[in-house]
């Protein structure tokens, strides 16, 4: 005796929520929303307010005055902005030089020699300490009574050089005392980009007669283009935002040839020499503006480039 079917029903998967449907997808903004939070409140806003609080005359207390583009046409005729904007190109030209220098230091330890881990913490020292202390540093290095510079002057029978107070000397010793831990900076970066390199790559390099100058142009450099990419955005970044060093060693001066645009700006915002918010923040402007420009020119090459392949 056979058992009779039974009916044959479709089965229904259970239907699940809407966020269960796209969780995959959701997920990562999830973890993503409290950085994005910071980054609009701490970053995006203020960045529009000092467009709006460029175009007013205000002293930060009391009421704001509008007064247009006034700020932008006084920046012109200002002297001491112009020796700023010189001074930060000074500081982004000379500043690069951190990139090969790091570079080179990379690979220099990127080797397996005897003591190769001590010379790496001399050479990571300048990267974990303060620009403060950096800047103490160097201003007893240049000290023209006591400091070493002019003690090593002074044994190969030239005269005492008062770095910090000469105004034909005084940017270039305060970007030697900034390239001291930004080349260490660069440094971690390339050493980190060598440990992906592609030792098949290099191999086959080899085989075809590729070595030193060309092996390093050739196969070794572009295989470290995203870490060059984040060494120039950077080193780029830290030129023209240039303060803590300014500040210790020379407070601006001497006569203030050693101000760059974000120590004039709280110079003329915050310091004992006017509280002029619009004013300082039209100076803002001016160098996010610039910054924005190499970043942008930087992006975009990485772009075309990404596009290429």
């Amino acid at each position: 005796m056979t058992t009779p079917a039974l009916p044959q029903t479709e089965y229904e998967p259970p239907r699940r929520s809407w966020y269960k449907r796209n969780e995959i997808a959701i997920t990562p903004w999830l973890f993503l929303l409290p950085a994005i939070l910071f980054f609009m409140v701490y970053v995006i806003i203020p960045i529009f307010q000092s467009f709006t609080v460029s175009t007013v005359a205000w002293d930060g207390l009391g009421e704001k005055e509008f007064v247009g583009l006034d700020n932008y046409r006084e920046l012109l005729d200002d002297p001491a902005f112009w020796t700023s904007l010189r001074n930060n190109l000074i500081w982004l030209l000379l500043y690069l030089l951190a990139i090969p220098a790091g570079l080179f230091i990379a690979l220099f330890l990127n080797q397996t020699v005897t003591g190769i881990r001590i010379y790496k913490s001399l050479f990571f020292f300048p990267f974990v300490i303060s620009q403060v202390v950096v800047g103490l540093v160097f201003s007893w290095f240049y000290d023209p009574t006591f400091g070493l510079l002019n003690a090593i002057l002074g044994f190969v029978g030239l005269g005492p050089i008062n770095v910090l107070g000469d105004p034909t000397y005084v940017t270039y010793g305060i970007i030697a005392a900034g390239l001291w831990p930004q080349t260490a900076y660069c440094m971690i970066l390339y050493l980190t980009g060598l440990n992906a390199v592609d030792p098949e790559q290099v191999e086959a390099a080899r085989l075809d007669g590729a070595k030193g100058w060309k092996m390093l142009w050739y196969v070794i450099v572009p295989q470290l283009k995203p870490a060059t990419f984040i060494a120039f955005v950077v080193t780029i970044v830290g030129a023209l935002r240039s303060f803590d060093l300014i500040s210790i060693m020379t407070n601006g001066g001497p006569f203030g040839e050693s101000r760059v645009l974000s120590f004039y700006m709280f110079e003329v915002a915050l310091s004992e020499y006017g509280f002029r918010m619009g004013y300082g923040a039209a100076i803002a402007v001016v160098l996010f503006l610039i910054m924005l420009c190499f970043i942008a020119y930087f992006l975009y090459s990485m772009y075309k480039e990404e596009k290429g392949h």
